[in-house]
């Protein structure tokens, strides 16, 4: 067979969707390059920003699940298709977040999924987990990223003075709309614009041996939440700090669930697939 017979042979993927669980606050949920070398092979080695490395972080959800499932399979390409994604420093509990790992011309398709999910939680555990992996087919990467989901999330909040819960409580379970201007952290990658949401305190409680307190709140998609918590000088309002009377900083934060667009309910995952029927 000659070179241009191989190029003539079509191209087949393989689409595995999942939910990912992100339990570390120093892993991205795809390949973090640097921003300086872009991590061009020539580029980096002389980059100061990244040390030659080509990446700001060592691996990423994308790289720890798709170097063991390119490994089944027999590729080494692939694209990972999250709903929505976190910050680097920001966990995902719960029942994880959906996801498809989308491979390129495997030259194996006949791989035991439940095996992979676990072979992927042996080798990363205390990092990443994932649930449910099972066979899926391309119009769900459009499903993936198109859908819009409230989230509930847990703040653990630095508060400058003392925070009163009283003043808090007519605001609990209440729908709360809020105006955000575009944060300054993201400002070199978003459209500079304010932006209505809608926020719900669920509950404030104090941290046990600490000044902080645990703050837990569902947001609409695309809400920003540091800078709910904070306000950041008031780009966002009314903020939590706000409410509370009191000068508020988010220090960690948790996603715990992945909700409808309404943000009543978990979203559920699809129905499972036969094997093949997610072949093109």
């Amino acid at each position: 067979m000659n070179s241009s017979d191989k190029h003539s042979l079509p191209q087949s993927k393989v689409f595995v969707e999942g939910r990912y669980r992100k339990l570390c606050r120093d892993l991205p949920q795809t390949v973090f390059f640097c921003p300086e070398c872009k991590g061009h092979p020539r580029r980096r080695k002389g980059c100061v920003r990244c040390e030659g490395f080509g990446k700001l972080t060592r691996d990423s959800v994308q790289e720890l699940i798709g170097w063991v499932a390119g490994a089944a399979f027999k590729t080494r390409k692939n694209k990972f298709h999250g709903a929505g994604r976190e910050d680097v420093d920001v966990r995902m509990l719960g029942g994880g977040r959906p996801f498809v790992l989308e491979l390129d011309n495997p030259k194996v398709h006949d791989v035991d999924l439940a095996a992979l999910e676990a072979e992927i939680n042996r080798r990363n555990a205390g990092r990443l987990e994932v649930l449910g992996l099972h066979w899926t087919e391309k119009n769900r990467v459009r499903v993936i990223k198109e859908t819009p989901h409230a989230k509930e999330y847990e703040a653990r909040v630095a508060v400058e003075g003392v925070l009163d819960p009283a003043r808090l409580a007519p605001h609990l379970g209440q729908r709360i709309g809020v105006v955000q201007q575009t944060p300054e952290r993201v400002a070199h990658r978003r459209a500079d614009k304010e932006r209505e949401r809608w926020i719900e305190l669920r509950g404030v409680a104090p941290v046990e041996g600490s000044t902080d307190w645990l703050v837990r709140l569902r947001t609409e998609h695309g809400t920003y939440v540091k800078e709910v918590i904070s306000g950041e000088g008031g780009s966002t309002r009314p903020s939590f700090s706000e409410l509370a009377g009191v000068a508020c900083r988010c220090v960690e934060l948790d996603v715990l669930a992945i909700l409808d667009d309404e943000g009543q309910a978990e979203a559920k995952p699809p129905e499972r697939l036969a094997f093949g029927a997610n072949l093109e």
